[in-house]
């Protein structure tokens, strides 16, 4: 197997290190610790390098708040400082990576992402009878610190990348040596890799040929019932043995015909749906980015920048008599 090498002193080059504070500003130039670090700009990227050089990266000041999009969800925001080191280490890391991922993994990828997921799930849905559709029990408070340090060995010949992954692992536990905090860059990416060698085993140890992942959430087709019966028996143990997880028990084994659940979207062969769900969650967020604007905490910009990619996502089924009706209802800022 071959192992990335001599990617270590790439990350505290300084222009990895400007380009890494600007991704992690992006969107964020107003907030008090972006303004606070820019200031000092080259000091603090001076001392983020020597932290990476020697391997001592300041880490582990998370800021913790809940969410409801859709579940109740906690979420650990690293530090600012943090996040200009994430993006140092994943300006590196994430070719490799996406070098490892099948095809039709969709998340934490450029040029992938929801809806091409969504119009890639209908093209199976199309030529398929059945389908079978897992997710992970609790899935980033499951995964094993070392399983996926491990499986990062596997990809990375420098120790120094290893420890580095080790040092930000070990600032978050739900059980000890367990977990990934969600709202994290490198957590996002690590657990996107981390379920890699299961989608390389269905392929090539399974025989699957239509087979779709969104991080935990993912669908296997079929025409034989029968063969997702089997499959799903081996899935089981292959993820408790392989990668100490579990399915959640919501298991979904049925007719494509009937409509595949999928990202907030239900999507038959000739239409896809958006869940009931999905449009509550369209219409609050419509409605706080209305009012944003107009209560004058965004500008014009800001309310485009927010407002562009919600209905692009909505726009991926047949909504447009929803989303006249909620502009018509909550008006819309012109």
């Amino acid at each position: 197997m071959i192992r990335a090498k001599n990617l270590f002193h790439q990350m505290y080059l300084y222009n990895n290190l400007y380009t890494a504070f600007y991704k992690a500003a992006k969107g964020k130039r107003k907030k008090p610790d972006v303004i606070d670090y820019e200031k000092d700009l080259d000091n603090n990227l001076q001392r983020l390098q020597e932290q990476i050089i020697e391997l001592k990266p300041d880490v582990g000041h998370y800021r913790f708040f809940v969410i409801r999009d859709p579940k109740l969800r906690e979420i650990c925001a690293a530090s600012f400082p943090e996040r200009v080191l994430h993006h140092a280490i994943m300006n590196i890391c994430e070719p490799v990576f996406d070098n490892y991922a099948i095809h039709d993994s969709y998340a934490c990828r450029k040029g992938k992402g929801t809806i091409k997921a969504i119009k890639r799930c209908q093209a199976f849905v199309r030529h398929s009878e059945w389908f079978l559709k897992l997710d992970i029990k609790k899935y980033f408070d499951s995964i094993d610190h070392e399983i996926a340090i491990h499986l990062l060995s596997k990809k990375f010949k420098e120790s120094a990348i290893i420890t580095l992954f080790q040092k930000i692992f070990d600032t978050y536990h739900t059980t000890p040596y367990k977990g990934m905090p969600i709202g994290n860059l490198i957590s996002q990416h690590v657990a996107n890799f981390y379920l890699g060698p299961m989608d390389h085993w269905l392929y090539q140890q399974q025989k699957v040929k239509k087979y779709i992942r969104y991080m935990d959430d993912f669908i296997i087709f079929s025409n034989e019932k029968i063969f997702l019966k089997e499959l799903l028996e081996n899935i089981n143990c292959y993820l408790n043995e392989q990668l100490a997880l579990m399915l959640k028990h919501t298991i979904q084994l049925n007719r494509t015909r009937l409509g595949v659940p999928f990202l907030g979207f239900r999507i038959f062969p000739d239409r896809i749906q958006l869940l009931p769900g999905s449009k509550k969650r369209f219409q609050q967020k419509f409605q706080k980015y209305e009012h944003m604007y107009q209560t004058n905490q965004w500008t014009e910009q800001e309310l485009a920048r927010h407002m562009e990619p919600l209905f692009a996502f909505v726009k991926t089924g047949q909504t447009l008599a929803f989303r006249k009706n909620v502009i018509k209802r909550f008006g819309v800022s012109s």
